[in-house]
């Protein structure tokens, strides 16, 4: 059965959007963005992405913010690639790295059996650059400030961790996860166990509960429902748009990761640069 046109969502009244979050946009910048497209008055999302992770973030509307909860309560499924050998601050390439470790002599066997002892429940402890509030504060303001930042662990549950290539110092993998699990932590604790550190170096959620992202839509496809401007009366210049400047701490912390793509296609949030003007550097 085809999904339903996006034409004939009706926002207002409540719908669940799946939509495909673009590279370094925040999970808040796709909100406005749809927010200022469709106007619904109410409208949420239910689970964060990182800026530097792509793929399903599920918005609600109208009467569906109120199954927010209930759909961040369920499984989710990432795809993504970690490095091997080398760590980050991060534990991924929103800094820059830190150390570097050997990782040649490493046998596949050594790594599968690795991989095999996060399946289950296990502790985990969230990375130090992410939105966990430690005495009031986000964990990333301190971790940009130089501070230190204790981060009590917490349960997670791997129900599935399969590597899908191995290819030196990188290697795909598919997980399945519970809610809160993260992967940038895996990543920190599986260059442990294997000692030679390792970092998320790509990742994309392909499913949340049954919502997959083969069903998403993209923000453009969304943006093509935006209503035309009314024209202006005769005689009368359109009045110009006016746009408010946002600091957008979230992003402030990319610009590592912007630097790092200079001779690539920019890949900046909506109607945002990595750095806007006036932002203090991180």
């Amino acid at each position: 059965m085809s999904k339903k046109a996006l034409a004939d969502f009706n926002f207002e009244a409540g719908e669940v959007l799946l939509l495909d979050k673009p590279l370094t946009w925040t999970s808040f910048d796709v909100v406005r963005k749809v927010k200022n497209t469709l106007r619904p008055r109410k409208i949420g999302h239910a689970g964060t992405l990182d800026p530097l992770a792509t793929g399903l973030l599920i918005l609600c509307t109208g009467k569906k913010t109120k199954d927010i909860d209930q759909i961040q309560a369920q499984e989710k499924e990432y795809e993504g690639t970690f490095r091997l050998g080398q760590t980050t601050p991060s534990f991924d390439l929103e800094t820059p790295v830190d150390a570097e470790q050997p990782y040649a002599h490493l046998t596949e066997a050594e790594i599968q059996a690795a991989v095999a002892t996060f399946l289950g429940k296990i502790e985990q402890i969230p990375p130090v650059f992410s939105a966990v509030k430690v005495d009031g504060q986000r964990a990333y303001e301190l971790a940009r400030k130089g501070e230190q930042a204790e981060i009590k662990p917490k349960t997670v549950e791997i129900k599935a961790f399969e590597l899908t290539r191995i290819a030196l110092p990188d290697i795909d993998f598919r997980i399945v996860c519970s809610k809160g699990t993260y992967v940038r932590s895996l990543a920190r604790d599986l260059g442990v166990a294997l000692g030679c550190g390792a970092h998320l170096t790509r990742l994309v959620r392909t499913r949340i509960g049954e919502y997959r992202l083969a069903d998403a839509w993209t923000v453009a496809e969304v943006q093509a429902l935006r209503p035309p401007r009314p024209e202006p009366a005769d005689g009368e210049a359109p009045a110009p748009r006016q746009r408010r400047e946002r600091i957008k701490s979230a992003r402030v912390g990319l610009d590592f990761y912007a630097s790092q793509q200079a001779d690539r296609a920019p890949a900046t949030g909506p109607d945002l640069p990595l750095h806007p003007e006036g932002t203090p550097s991180a």
